[in-house]
């Protein structure tokens, strides 16, 4: 038996997103749910006098509304993979053999 301490292996699938990338995803979110916003004040203000005023309340409370779930949810952080991926090096070409791709012997 031998002390070598086995090298520690990363594995590429529990490797977060990279910063910049989850960033401009959490823009484009906040930014289109500002539009939504922006969309509700104008359909408030067409609507008003067309259609039932409850609809158009329920637009403005919508437009007051969405600006506190989009920054919530902007600043909700970037989410965690607690996935463990376990693979069967058996299952790898080679099957496992010693001396061949995929053998950990």
């Amino acid at each position: 038996m031998s002390n070598r301490r086995e090298p520690e292996v990363h594995r590429i699938s529990a490797a977060p997103e990279p910063l910049s990338q989850d960033v401009a995803r959490r823009q484009r979110r906040y930014l289109v749910q500002m539009g939504v916003r922006v969309l509700c004040f104008l359909l408030a203000i067409v609507t008003w006098s067309h259609v039932p005023t409850w609809f158009s309340l329920v637009l403005i409370v919508a437009a007051v509304v969405l600006p506190y779930v989009a920054v919530l949810l902007a600043n909700a952080g970037r989410e965690r993979r607690d996935v463990e991926v376990f693979v069967d090096p058996r299952m790898l070409p080679g099957g496992g053999r010693p001396g061949e791709l995929g053998s950990d012997r």
